[in-house]
């Protein structure tokens, strides 16, 4: 199933199929197909592998190897902080995700607490609990009970 719920197509390419041989891979993304094997084994890209163990990348992988090529070569970063790098981001992808699936569910509350709230609204009996603004006055009122013809 896709983000939306809906079932996928299974013949449908998207950027996380993997269908590129490291071969493919290291052209797309201007690599040695040595370093391909060296990043995975750093855990750096983490290719799909196929029932014969060959690795199979995707266009998301291909470019995060552009990626971890442009920290290491353009920034100077070494690879143990791209993997942290790395490893940071998909966190705050993830997180991102998790507040996303929080806000629905707080919207979709709000809104059933909305609905709840207007049909007790809607049952309130006004013809018995009429409603009268009080306005305010600095009048004093004195009560002063009557005297019974005993006293």
């Amino acid at each position: 199933m896709d983000t939306t719920g809906r079932r996928r197509n299974p013949y449908e390419l998207t950027e996380e199929t993997p269908v590129y041989v490291i071969s493919v891979a290291a052209q797309l993304s201007g690599l040695h197909p040595q370093t391909l094997r060296q990043y995975d084994r750093l855990g750096l890209v983490s290719p799909d592998r196929t029932a014969g163990r060959g690795r199979r990348y995707s266009a998301r992988d291909i470019e995060l190897l552009r990626t971890v090529q442009q920290l290491s070569q353009d920034e100077g970063i070494n690879l143990a902080g791209i993997k942290r790098i790395i490893e940071l981001e998909n966190q705050v992808a993830a997180l991102q995700s998790r507040v996303a699936e929080l806000q629905s569910a707080l919207d979709g509350a709000a809104a059933a607490m909305q609905q709840r709230e207007a049909a007790v609204h809607a049952s309130y009996r006004r013809d018995l609990v009429p409603y009268q603004e009080v306005q305010q006055t600095s009048a004093l009122v004195v009560w002063r009970p009557k005297r019974s013809p005993d006293q």
